[in-house]
């Protein structure tokens, strides 16, 4: 297990160090409770404090959590701070539900590994059993649905993974010394309305919305996303228990608190845990930004609350790709915008700008080039998007953070119409790789002052592992980011 500097986590919780929220919880063993660092409570007295790399920990050692800074909001840790690339993924898994349907056994064997492997993956980061981990969120997630909706008890329990209200009200009652309906009474968190629900995505500061905004407003497609000066507004095809669903949702800043206020339309209760979690990697929520601001030095000072934008579907986003090479960025949100609306699948939602979901790779994979041809995109784009489209919906490529990195890269480049700059922005976003570079990207050329591609990538070196994020700085206050030289 990580060990903790104690002097050095006090420190932090003395001065409610942000940058810290999310990375160590402390227990307080005067009243039973573990909080965040940024917990505005009173602090406690240095002898009463304990201090766990994660909630289950404090979980496992008796503590239950803060009714006041709520560790279930706390940002989680990108995939580079979890030192184990298999335990990374494993954690996703857990976060996306996987377990809800699935067990311990065959996540194990869905990682390739097997349970005992498993078992001290997690006993070694985390110092509890995966049992213990899993457990642990779902009660957060429980405590999190109880607190800011209105969802029913047997939704919350099916929703957090439990089997049954019975083992739900049990182990939450064990756990956290309340019900579950003694904790929703006591809630005074604002609620959305029936239709809609509500949850809160905590960040570590500092975040540049503005600029995320921005970046997403430019890359955006005509009835499937919306933004404006605070909101983004999309609509999504989710797969759910009994098909794929579709729905929307809207994300808008509380900067006070360092957080997002996700709404969703009522029909995607479903698929909330995995919904939040892609949101969360769409904003790239769970960054770290100093030990990145550092590693990119006088790259970064200017803005250190740049993220790394992600996408919430990976397949849409690497189709938009293909649209984008060699031509503008506004010319590519037409066609993106036309291509939605001739294959997607209308959707009635509360802004009439939004008026279809984007097309399934099912939908793309049975075209032929001339049908895309009608819309104005070339033969050869054409092409590129029907192969990737099939390649998607057969299994063969898959376009998430959980995908293998490099096997993935070599599937999209052995596509037709797919050379390396669009690979490597696919990984940078579809994949969510902190260390993709793209480049022969123009942008950066452009501003690095240099066409010579051994320059570049030496240069790139000393941003590892967060080439990417250098990426995003690079781009910053460019006119044209996307107009590329693809081969």
């Amino acid at each position: 297990m990580k060990t903790l500097d104690p002097d050095h986590c006090y420190q932090a919780l003395c001065s409610h160090d942000r940058r810290f929220d999310g990375r160590f919880f402390v227990a307080v063993s005067s009243t039973g409770i573990y909080c965040r660092p940024v917990c505005p409570a009173r602090t406690p007295r240095r002898e009463n404090c304990h201090f766990y790399q994660h909630a289950a920990a404090a979980e496992q050692a008796g503590y239950r959590p803060c009714l006041r800074c709520r560790p279930e909001l706390a940002p989680g840790l990108s995939t580079l701070d979890i030192p184990d690339q298999l335990l990374s993924q494993a954690c996703q898994l857990i976060n996306r539900g996987f377990l809800h349907q699935h067990s311990l056994t065959q996540l194990a064997t869905r990682l390739g590994i097997s349970d005992r492997h498993l078992r001290r993956l997690f006993d070694q980061y985390y110092g509890v059993s995966p049992l213990h981990y899993v457990q642990s969120q779902k009660l957060l997630q429980a405590k999190q649905l109880l607190t800011d909706t209105r969802l029913p008890m047997v939704d919350v329990a099916a929703l957090s993974g439990f089997g049954s209200s019975r083992r739900f009200n049990s182990l939450f009652q064990q756990h956290y010394r309340l019900t579950p309906s003694q904790l929703r009474q006591s809630a005074t968190a604002a609620k959305a309305s029936p239709s809609q629900t509500r949850l809160y995505l905590s960040y570590r500061p500092p975040f540049d919305w503005p600029a995320m905004l921005a970046f997403l407003q430019q890359r955006s497609i005509a009835g499937v996303e919306q933004v404006s000066d605070q909101h983004y507004r999309r609509t999504l095809s989710w797969p759910g228990p009994e098909g794929v669903i579709q729905g929307w949702l809207c994300a808008e800043p509380d900067p006070a608190r360092h957080r997002l206020i996700l709404t969703c339309s009522e029909n995607l209760n479903t698929v909330l845990p995995a919904l939040q979690q892609q949101v969360r990697q769409l904003f790239d929520l769970d960054c770290d930004p100093q030990p990145i601001a550092t590693q990119l030095g006088a790259l970064a000072q200017a803005r250190p609350g740049l993220r790394l934008p992600s996408c919430f579907d990976g397949f849409e986003m690497a189709v938009r790709a293909i649209l984008g090479q060699q031509i503008t960025v506004k010319a590519a949100h037409t066609l993106a915008g036309r291509l939605a609306a001739q294959f997607g699948q209308p959707l009635t939602t509360p802004w009439p700008e939004l008026q279809c979901c984007f097309p399934l790779p099912a939908n793309l994979a049975s075209l032929q080039p001339e049908q895309l041809a009608e819309l104005g995109i070339i033969r050869q784009r054409g092409k590129a998007i029907i192969a990737l489209a099939q390649a998607v919906d057969s299994g063969s490529i898959q376009l998430s953070s959980l995908a293998p990195v490099d096997q993935t890269l070599e599937q999209l480049q052995a596509l037709p119409g797919i050379g390396p700059w669009t690979a490597q922005y696919i990984a940078m976003r579809a994949l969510a790789w902190p260390d993709a570079f793209p480049d022969t990207d123009l942008g950066v050329m452009k501003a690095m002052g240099t066409k010579r591609r051994k320059e570049i990538l030496a240069r790139a070196g000393a941003w590892r592992p967060w080439r990417a994020y250098a990426v995003i700085h690079l781009w910053h206050g460019a006119t044209d980011t996307t107009a590329q030289d693809e081969v």
